[in-house]
């Protein structure tokens, strides 16, 4: 049996009221809303030209502007994609985990700067460095000193302990706090930390904390969504025609999340507070286009009434910035990250923030620039690993 899991497809990258609904819907082909200023009225209509997924949705703090959505959701059934699909955002993710970090932070269910070992109950210790607590304010920066060089998924019946007890779960060259490399395994960590907190499921955290409030269909390893929803997801495609992820309607028995370590689909297998990757928070999101132009609606609002104006500062302050020396940018892709939120800082002083994704094929982002109330979601699929990186912030592949 197949299970879901992953984030990145390398350890350098992840690579008012209309919120959704019939309202996100659109037919192939351009759409005409309410358009962004600067934008130009005269976008002609556009035939399909191929089966891949490109989807780009731009929004304001409160309604829609242009879109365009072309490609097949599903290629066996021929059915067009559209805003409303699910499909996995891979290390979007992050994004949204940080959002219910800093809700369970004005809760005081969480502590951004407390030795997370005191929620886990158990040790998480740099072999290197065994005196250095590490914090939620690390985990969500990539400046833990984990990296994912001994993996970022187990078993359902696994435990995080015996992952991180792992030498090359670690960069010995650096303590925690000390240098950025951006690592999926410390999202695992932080669901643990967050279930061992609440008592509750990561989730039904999800749910309960950000996708509830908001109100968007989204689920992370299809546990939460309607069911039924994973029939109509945009299936993920390798280059080749085969299929990477979500293909529900010819092999519906999958299994949404993780599986046991003899291969069984059974959630009451699994370990809350110990294991934190069976609904694989590093890249497990399925949400909707139109989802998360809602989700960037909330960061251009500050926080839209989820977050105090204090903990959505926190989100999206640089928590790290790089200096030249100070973590592995990636050759330029990284340059300033906030707690799950990317920062691209432009030589202009302009500012997006928000998240990339990268993996099975699809290249997504979802970036805002508060300066001028304008947001963009791109999202395409059928993309080659070995095809450059980027942001999908000016254009997705």
């Amino acid at each position: 049996m197949s299970s879901f899991s992953g984030g990145s497809r390398s350890p350098g990258r992840g690579h008012a009221a209309n919120a959704l609904g019939s309202g996100f819907r659109r037919k192939t082909g351009w759409a005409c809303v309410a358009l962004l200023a600067g934008i130009s009225t005269a976008v002609p209509a556009t035939a399909q030209t191929d089966d891949n997924v490109r989807i780009e949705l731009t929004f304001t703090s409160d309604q829609l502007g242009r879109s365009k959505v072309s490609g097949l959701a599903h290629r066996p059934s021929l059915r067009d994609a559209t805003l409303d699909d699910l499909v996995r955002v891979a290390s979007i993710s992050k994004l949204a985990v940080g959002v219910a970090v800093m809700r369970l932070v004005d809760k005081q269910a969480l502590d951004l700067d407390r030795d997370v070992s005191l929620y886990l109950g158990w040790r998480l210790v740099h072999p290197r460095f065994p005196t250095q607590k590490i914090t939620l304010r690390m985990l969500l920066s990539h400046q833990s000193g984990l990296r994912d060089d001994a993996g970022y998924f187990i078993p359902l019946d696994a435990r995080l302990a015996d992952l991180t007890a792992d030498p090359e779960a670690w960069d010995s060259a650096h303590a925690p706090g000390a240098f950025f490399r951006y690592a999926n395994v410390n999202y695992p960590v932080v669901a643990a930390v967050m279930e061992a907190a609440t008592g509750r499921r990561f989730d039904r955290i999800m749910t309960e904390e950000v996708f509830d409030p908001l109100a968007i269909p989204a689920c992370y390893n299809w546990s939460g969504c309607k069911t039924g929803a994973a029939k109509d997801a945009i299936t993920l495609y390798r280059p080749d025609g085969s299929v990477a992820r979500d293909d529900w309607v010819t092999e519906p028995d999958q299994c949404a999340y993780l599986t046991t370590s003899d291969g069984r689909c059974d959630l009451d297998a699994y370990l809350p507070g110990q294991n934190g990757s069976a609904f694989s928070p590093q890249g497990g999101l399925r949400i909707s286009a139109g989802g998360l132009a809602r989700l960037g609606q909330m960061l251009l609002n500050g926080g839209d009434g989820l977050l105090t104006p204090e903990s959505f500062a926190e989100l999206i302050r640089p928590q790290w910035r790089f200096d030249g020396s100070n973590g592995d940018d990636d050759k330029g892709y990284f340059t300033a990250f906030g707690l799950g939120v990317q920062r691209i800082e432009e030589a202009d002083g302009r500012v997006w923030i928000g998240h990339p994704g990268e993996a099975y094929g699809l290249r997504a982002g979802l970036w805002v620039d508060r300066a001028s109330g304008g947001g963009v979601v791109r999202i395409s699929t059928g993309i080659a690993e070995g095809y450059p990186v980027g942001h999908c912030l000016d254009a997705c592949p």
